[in-house]
């Protein structure tokens, strides 16, 4: 078929539904596009104006600081009283909180320090039960020698608790042996602490009775300068010579539990006489000595007599 023969031919029933529905789309389309045109316009003067607002604010805003500032100044400079001025101090409005509201607000704010009273409230309890709890001995005793069967004897403190007196007052009577194993052995003596603690106990004054041996005298004490001399205390006792109360022979191992093998002939006890030392003075260790010098002499004179 020619083209001229095409454009005289009449439209068929679906191209008339194609052009119909064309030309609603296109009204649709146009209708869509008029509507988003009168939108953005709308929105755009609600914009306009409620920048024309807020412009108006912030003028009548500035103008009315303007005016108080001007009117504070001609306050300040006499021009007028406070009563004919209009420029007052506004009062802040006080916020009213419930109780519950002010526990919780004053918590809030103080938590570091209230943390911090908590710790050292703990920490003061426990120091106080620790001192309260620590067993406080009457009387202290070196062991300075290396004998693990006298030295660990469970006895061997009950033994010299029996000689003492509640001089603490706090109702009850202990003796405490600090046994420090001094020996030939400088490893044993490191791992042990040995050094250590003999320069504790000897430099201060809490113990002056002593349990030694000849390794002791010779090493650790220097017995004319540190001693008392026991000889002029006890002139006709038989286990005393110079500054030493010698042990072998006594009932001192029946009494504490052990063998009396285990009592070597150079065991010996001894009493340091006050003099300054490097923790304490000649005052302080005088104390101790007056204080345990009795417990001292009740010892030597029970294990003389054989008892």
């Amino acid at each position: 078929m020619s083209e001229k023969n095409k454009k005289n031919t009449p439209d068929t029933p679906e191209d008339q539904k194609a052009e119909i529905n064309e030309s609603i789309f296109s009204s649709r389309k146009e209708l869509i596009r008029q509507r988003e045109e009168e939108t953005a316009r709308q929105e755009a003067e609600i914009a306009r104006k409620y920048e024309q607002q807020e412009k108006e604010k912030r003028e009548a805003y500035e103008k009315k600081l303007l005016e108080e500032k001007k009117e504070l100044m001609r306050l300040k400079q006499g021009l007028i009283n406070e009563e004919e001025s209009t420029v007052h101090e506004e009062e802040e409005e006080e916020i009213k909180l419930s109780f519950g509201s002010k526990i919780s607000n004053f918590f809030y704010h103080n938590k570091w320090w209230l943390g911090i009273g908590v710790f050292f409230t703990l920490l003061g309890v426990y120091l106080i039960y620790d001192l309260l709890s620590t067993p406080r001995p009457d009387v202290e005793i070196l062991m300075l020698c290396d004998n693990n069967t006298v030295g660990t004897s469970a006895y061997l403190g009950d033994y010299f608790t029996d000689f003492a007196e509640d001089f603490n007052g706090n109702g009850k009577v202990l003796a405490s042996v600090n046994y420090i194993p001094y020996s030939d052995d400088e490893y044993s003596n490191y791992t042990n602490g040995v050094t250590g603690k003999l320069s504790a106990f000897l430099s201060g004054a809490q113990a002056v009775i002593i349990i030694g041996n000849k390794k002791t005298a010779e090493e650790l004490l220097i017995p004319e300068e540190t001693l008392a001399d026991l000889s002029s205390l006890y002139p006709d006792d038989p286990h005393v010579k110079n500054w030493f109360y010698y042990l072998k022979g006594t009932k001192f191992a029946e009494k504490i539990g052990v063998p009396e093998s285990s009592i070597t002939d150079d065991m010996f006890l001894a009493i340091r006489k006050p003099i300054a030392l490097a923790n304490d003075s000649k005052e302080e260790m005088q104390k101790t000595y007056d204080k345990d010098f009795p417990v001292f002499d009740r010892i030597i004179k029970s294990l003389s007599a054989g008892e």
